[in-house]
């Protein structure tokens, strides 16, 4: 993991340059716009959740207890794993990385969330939103493959376990897992240039509490939807096509499983499988409706990306370890030792 760290971080810096001279070349368009009679947008407005001053403080205390579990929870479930030999293995590291994930998207908008709730004017500068939005469309898309990733991984080890060893050697694992970044970087980078070569001369408020694709595309003032058709592609290529590796994998394992002998390896296989799907669920559910929802207040598409930005990750932690044994058997065992040591 350590290793894999270093291998992002020289990621992110070229990326971070190339993301750097786009947002200066939109900035140059924009400028030669703005000599065209138009008005060139150096900044935006977040709405955030609710414009109520009642909530304010109310909800700050929410996210920020919601953020602190989130980061306690995923660390907590990352220091387990790292510390114990017997968690080993490709299932815990996929899920050691998923935590990490989950760790990186929610803290790229929720200190912008939390600072909203206190301040009167929500406003965030052009390139800081770009930035936002390359970050967070970086871990959202890792997070959705890492979970076409993981639904591979129960399928070999349910369907084919005689060749789970053979077939989920560590180097594949991790070849696995790098995929989902350099998978997740590359949509980023395409989504976030093709939102900067849109023209933003006005208006500038986004009605919702982060730089996302859709109230973004909502603010350009281009007739050239050739860009728009492109960022929808890939939005829908990218779920359609994790979504079916999901299904067809439990399609397989369900079969396997209703074939099985033994009533304690149904109940194994379905109680390792239940934490997965649970989690696909509340990412996907929430992320969609996000997606689906038109109105002039979006407040239901609030909704739901509140749900898969920050309680989905919240919830991952104590989803796998609750439903998870081995976990929870670790768990207990560094429970006592810490005990004793009192």
């Amino acid at each position: 993991l350590h290793r894999f760290s270093s291998f992002q971080i020289i990621q992110y810096w070229g990326v971070g340059f190339f993301l750097k001279k786009n947002i200066q070349c939109a900035a140059m368009k924009c400028s030669n716009m703005a000599q065209d009679n138009h008005t060139m947008v150096t900044h935006f407005i977040l709405l955030g959740l609710t414009s109520e001053p009642k909530l304010q403080i109310p909800l700050f205390f929410i996210f920020f207890t919601v953020s602190l579990i989130t980061l306690m929870g995923n660390l907590g479930l990352i220091t387990l794993i790292k510390t114990n030999p017997q968690l080993h293995t490709p299932m815990y590291f996929f899920l050691c990385n998923l935590s990490v994930v989950d760790l990186c998207y929610s803290s790229v908008f929720s200190p912008k969330l939390l600072v909203g709730f206190l301040v009167e004017k929500k406003t965030v500068s052009y390139s800081a939103c770009f930035v936002q939005h390359f970050f967070f469309l970086v871990f959202v898309t890792t997070e959705v493959l890492l979970l076409a990733v993981m639904a591979y991984d129960r399928y070999v080890a349910i369907c084919n376990p005689l060749l789970y060893v053979i077939s989920m050697p560590k180097r594949v694992c991790v070849q696995l897992v790098a995929g989902s970044y350099i998978g997740g970087i590359l949509n980023s980078s395409i989504q976030t240039c093709c939102l900067l070569l849109l023209p933003f001369c006005g208006p500038n408020v986004i009605n919702h509490y982060f730089c996302d694709t859709n109230p973004l595309l909502k603010l350009t003032c281009s007739d050239d939807h050739l860009n728009e058709l492109l960022l929808v592609t890939l939005n829908g290529t990218i779920s359609m096509s994790v979504l079916i590796i999901i299904l067809v994998s439990y399609v397989h394992i369900l079969f396997s499983v209703l074939r099985m002998r033994s009533a304690e390896g149904r109940h194994k296989a379905f109680s390792t499988c239940a934490s997965h799907l649970l989690t696909v669920t509340l990412f996907y559910v929430p992320a969609g409706l996000s997606h689906m929802q038109p109105g002039s207040k979006y407040s239901l598409e609030k909704v739901a990306s509140i749900f898969y930005t920050m309680v989905t990750p919240m919830l991952n932690p104590f989803i796998y370890s609750l439903r998870n044994k081995e976990v929870k058997v670790v768990f207990y065992i560094h429970l006592k030792c810490h005990l004793l040591k009192w």
